[in-house]
C-alpha cells in the first residue's frame, strides 16, 4: 500500500507480505496498537532491528528545559515530552544458542497483518539460523480496548527440519537506548534514562517493575505474567533487576513440536498514588487479564470492534485504496481516543514521539468530530480532559493580563509547551475550537449532564477570554488584534477571519447554553450584563472583506500584501519555513494550511455560495499545504463549491498521508488529524454533511471515479446510514426513532425504511467552472496517478 510491492490492498487489513528494512521505520508506526491509554509501536517481537522502540502511556512525560536566546515575560519555562516506558513487547528467541534475527541466517517468509476487524497485529516468519536450523515463529499482539491497562501477546515456535534447543526470554525493559530526539543537549540529557527504579520483584512467571520519572515525579508501574505450554522437559524461571524483568523458558523441540505461551502485560501510572497502591493496581489488572485468558481477550476485542464498525463503517466503491485507507484511518482514530479517558489525544496518538507527544487544537477541530459521531463517550472524555486543565488556562490568561481561559497551543498536561509565542501564545483560536467541539457534542448527543457540569463552564470561560481580548473600534466593530490563525505563515495578524468567526460562535453559544442553565450560570457568576456584552461582541464582529478583489481577506490587510513568488521557489524548498525566514513569510500572501477555507467549512453560515466559490479559488493559488491538516479541509470545500475531482484528489492525499508516507515523517508516528480528515473528507465533503444548530443537512455528490459511498453515524440517540450513488442518496435509520434531516435544503423524514432522494444537477457559476489552480509544484496528486508519492516534506 505504501507504494511498495510488499503491501497489498485489502478492505479490512493492512498486510505486509515481506520484510523490507528500508520501510521499517514507517511500518513501525503503521502497525502500532493502542487503546488511547497504552501505545505499542509495531516493532518486531525480538526488538531488533528497530528504528524507534516505542511503549507509551498517555500522559506519562518528562519535563525538559525550553531554550531561549532571549527570555521574555510570559514565556513557558519548561516543556513536556512523552517518554518511552517499560517495553513489554520484547520476546527474544535463541535457536541452538543463535538469536532469531532476521538480518542473519535465511528468512524464507515473513508476513505481518494489522486486522481492523479483530484489533490485532499478526506476524508469521519462517527462518533458518546460520547453522541451518529452521523454525516457524508466529505471534499475535493486542492492546485491549475492553481492559484499559492490558496488552497481551500469543507467541509460538515450531521446530521444522530437526530437533532444536530453544531459549526464550520474555522481557520488560526500562530505559532502552533511543535515537537522538532533540537538538538541545540539555533536553537530550534530561530525556536520557529518565526513569529511576523504585522497586522490582519476580514470582513464578510474574515480574513487576516500578519506576519514578526524575523531573516530573510521576510513578510508573509495569507487570507481566505468562501462561506457557510446551514439552515436559520445558523449564521456566523468572528474575528481575532495576531496569529489567525477564521470564526465561528452555525446551528441546522435535520436528513438528511447538512451544506456545501467552504474555500478559499491564501498566499503571500516577502522580499521587503510592508505590504500593500502584503495584496493587497492575497486579489486579494482571489478575483480570488472566481470568479472561487469551481467547477471552480476543473475543472482547472482536466484540468491541464489531460494535464500533456497526455504527461507524464507511464503504467506498470504485477505489479499493481509499476503502482500505478509510478503515485504516478510523481504526487508528479509534485507537487514539477509545480509552484515553480524561487524557489528551496527541497529534501522533500513541504511535510515535512526533511533536513530543503533544496535543494541539487539531484534536477538537479534526479528531473530535469523528469521535462525536462514532464514539461519543470518547469525545466527552477528551473535552473532560480540557475541563480538568481549566485552572491552568485561567492562570495563563491572568498571566497575560486577560480574563477567562487561555488554553495552550501544544501541551500534555495543560500547561503551554510552545517556546515560540507567535505560533503558540498568539494562536488563541484553540479556545474557540474547544467551544466548537463542545457545541457539536451537545448537538449530537443532547447530553444535558455534560452541558451543566463541563460544557457550560468551558463555553463561559472561553467567551470571557474573547470579550477581554477584543475591543470595539471607532466604527463600532468588535476587533481581535494580534493573533495567529490556523495558517502559521500569517502570525500575529489583526482580525483573522477564522479566529473572529469561531470566537463569534463561541460567544453566541455561551449565551444560549447559559440561558438554558440559569442556576448553573449564576453559580459561575454570569449575569445579564455579561451575556449582553458577549452578544454585542458577537453581533459587531469584524469580518474583513476586500471589495476590489471580491473576496474575504484571511486577516485584515492580508490581500494587500505582496504575493509570494511561487514560480521562483525551488520545489526542494518546501516546507518554506525550513528555508525562508519567518518575517518574509509573515509579510507575504502565502498560506501554510487552510485557514479562511476552514472557516468556510465550520462557519459556512457566514458566507454566500458565491463568496465560498470566489474565496476558494483565490486561496487555492496561495496555499502550499506545508501541513498535513490542510488537504481534508480543501477536499470538503472543493466538494461544496462543485469541484468534485479536486475534492477526490485532496481526499486521497488526506487518506494516504501515512500509507504513502507523503510527508516523509510517518516514522515519527501516524498523523491522527489527517486520518480523521479522511472521514471528514468523505462524510462532510462528498457526503455534504453539516450540523446546523442541531439539525443534520446533507448535499452528497460523488466524483466520476467513485460509484458509491455509504457511511454510518450516531446522532441524538439514532444510528443513521447514508448511501450515495452518482444520481441519488438513500437515508435510513439502523436504530432509534424517526429523524428529520435535509437533503439539498429539502426536509426529509428518515425512518427504518430507506428513503431515496435524487441528486440535483450540479450547476457551476461561469467564473467557477474551471478547475482552480495551486502554487506551482504544489498541486495534489491526481487519483489517476496511483502508487506514486509526492516528493514533499513536512515540518519536523
Amino acid at each position: 500500500m505504501i507504494s511498495h510491492d510488499d503491501f497489498s490492498c485489502e478492505a479490512w487489513c493492512l498486510r505486509e507480505t515481506d520484510l523490507d528494512l528500508d520501510v521499517l521505520a514507517q511500518s513501525e508506526s503503521l502497525f502500532a496498537l493502542s487503546n488511547g491509554h497504552i501505545g505499542w509501536r509495531g516493532n518486531l517481537d525480538e526488538g531488533a532491528p528497530s528504528v524507534l522502540p516505542g511503549s507509551y502511556l498517555n500522559g506519562v512525560h518528562e519535563l525538559r528545559p525550553l531554550p531561549y536566546a532571549e527570555a521574555g515575560y510570559g514565556y513557558p519555562e519548561a516543556g513536556q515530552t512523552m517518554i518511552n516506558v517499560a517495553n513489554g513487547k520484547l520476546i527474544r528467541l535463541l535457536v541452538d544458542d543463535e538469536p532469531f534475527d532476521i538480518r542473519y541466517g535465511e528468512l524464507h517468509s515473513h508476513e505481518r497483518v494489522l486486522d481492523f476487524a479483530a484489533g490485532v497485529l499478526r506476524r508469521s516468519a519462517l527462518w533458518s539460523s546460520p547453522a541451518g536450523r529452521t523454525v516457524r515463529v508466529t505471534s499475535t499482539r493486542l492492546v485491549s480496548l475492553s481492559q484499559r491497562s492490558v496488552a497481551a501477546i500469543e507467541y509460538q515456535v515450531e521446530a521444522v527440519n530437526g530437533p532444536v534447543r530453544l531459549v526464550i526470554q520474555s522481557e520488560l525493559v526500562v530505559n532502552e537506548p533511543l535515537p537522538p530526539g532533540s537538538d538541545d543537549p540539555r533536553a537530550a540529557a534530561v530525556l536520557e534514562s529518565p526513569l529511576r527504579s523504585e522497586m522490582h520483584a519476580s514470582d513464578g512467571l510474574r515480574v513487576e517493575l516500578v519506576h519514578r520519572i526524575e523531573q516530573s515525579g510521576l510513578l510508573v508501574a509495569a507487570a507481566m505474567d505468562h501462561v506457557a505450554e510446551g514439552p515436559e522437559s520445558m523449564q521456566v524461571f523468572a528474575e528481575s533487576f532495576n531496569d529489567l524483568g525477564r521470564v526465561s523458558m528452555t525446551a528441546i523441540l522435535e520436528p513438528g513440536e511447538r512451544l506456545r505461551f501467552v504474555k500478559f502485560v499491564t501498566y499503571g501510572w500516577s502522580a499521587e498514588r503510592t508505590r504500593q497502591e500502584l503495584g496493587d493496581q497492575v497486579d489486579a489488572a494482571l489478575t483480570g487479564a488472566r481470568h479472561s485468558g487469551w481467547e477471552g481477550l480476543l473475543a472482547e476485542q472482536r466484540h468491541y470492534l464489531d460494535d464500533f464498525w456497526a455504527r461507524a463503517d464507511v464503504e467506498v466503491d470504485g477505489d479499493a485504496e481509499i476503502q482500505q485507507a478509510v478503515r485504516f484511518a478510523l481504526f487508528h482514530v479509534l485507537q487514539a481516543g477509545a480509552r484515553a479517558e480524561r487524557r489528551a489525544i496527541p497529534a501522533k496518538g500513541l504511535t510515535g514521539t512526533g511533536y513530543g507527544g503533544h496535543a494541539f487544537w487539531d484534536t477538537e477541530t479534526f479528531v473530535l468530530p469523528v469521535l462525536t459521531y462514532t464514539v461519543p463517550t470518547a469525545a466527552a472524555y477528551a473535552l473532560s480532559w480540557r475541563h480538568s486543565t481549566l485552572q491552568l488556562a485561567l492562570d495563563r490568561a491572568k498571566q497575560l493580563g486577560l480574563q477567562g481561559a487561555a488554553f495552550p497551543w501544544r501541551t500534555i498536561t495543560g500547561a503551554e509547551c510552545s517556546g515560540y509565542w507567535p505560533a503558540g501564545t498568539a494562536a488563541f483560536h484553540v479556545g474557540a475550537d474547544i467551544a466548537d467541539a463542545v457545541v457539536r457534542y451537545l448537538n449530537a448527543t443532547g447530553d444535558t449532564d455534560f452541558e451543566r457540569k463541563i460544557g457550560l463552564e468551558l463555553l463561559v470561560e472561553t467567551a470571557r477570554f474573547w470579550r477581554a481580548l477584543g475591543h470595539h473600534d471607532a466604527q463600532g466593530r468588535f476587533c481581535i488584534d494580534g493573533v495567529t490563525g490556523p495558517d502559521e505563515y500569517s502570525a500575529v495578524a489583526d482580525n483573522n477571519i477564522y479566529t473572529n468567526l469561531m470566537a463569534q460562535h463561541n460567544l453566541v453559544s455561551a449565551v444560549a447554553v447559559a440561558k438554558r442553565n440559569p442556576d448553573r450560570a449564576r453559580e459561575l457568576g454570569i449575569d445579564e450584563e455579561e451575556m449582553a456584552a458577549w452578544g454585542d461582541a458577537a453581533r459587531d464582529m469584524m469580518i474583513p472583506y476586500d471589495g476590489d478583489l471580491g473576496v474575504h481577506s484571511q486577516a485584515q490587510d492580508f490581500t494587500s500584501h505582496q504575493e509570494w513568488d511561487f514560480a521562483a521557489t525551488d520545489p526542494e524548498h518546501y516546507p518554506l519555513l525550513l528555508h525562508y525566514p519567518y518575517f518574509d513569510l509573515y509579510r507575504k500572501q502565502v498560506v501554510k494550511q487552510a485557514d479562511l477555507v476552514l472557516a468556510m467549512h465550520l462557519r459556512g453560515d457566514s458566507f454566500t455560495a458565491e463568496q465560498k466559490a470566489a474565496n476558494f479559488r483565490y486561496y487555492e493559488r496561495l496555499t502550499v499545504r506545508d501541513s498535513s491538516l490542510s488537504a481534508c479541509t480543501q477536499s470538503v470545500m472543493a466538494a461544496e463549491v462543485g469541484h468534485l475531482e479536486l475534492a477526490y484528489d485532496y481526499l486521497a492525499e488526506a487518506a494516504l498521508m501515512d500509507l504513502e508516507n507523503l510527508e516523509h515523517n510517518t516514522r515519527d508516528g501516524v498523523h491522527i488529524a489527517s486520518l480523521a480528515g479522511t472521514w471528514i473528507a468523505l462524510v462532510a465533503g462528498l457526503g455534504g454533511m453539516r450540523d446546523r444548530d442541531g439539525s443534520l443537512c446533507f448535499a452528497p455528490r460523488l466524483p466520476a471515479g467513485l460509484t458509491r459511498v455509504c457511511f454510518r453515524l450516531l446522532f441524538q440517540g439514532r444510528c443513521l446510514q447514508v448511501e450515495t450513488t452518482q444520481d441519488a442518496a438513500s437515508y435510513h435509520l439502523l436504530s432509534g426513532d424517526t429523524l428529520q434531516i435535509s437533503h439539498f435544503g429539502d426536509p426529509v423524514i428518515v425512518t427504518k425504511e430507506p428513503t431515496s432522494c435524487p441528486t440535483p444537477p450540479l450547476r457551476l457559476l461561469p467564473e467557477n467552472a474551471k478547475r482552480p489552480t495551486q502554487p506551482a509544484g504544489r498541486e495534489p496528486l491526481l487519483r489517476s496517478g496511483r502508487h506514486r508519492t509526492h516528493p514533499r516534506k513536512e515540518t519536523p
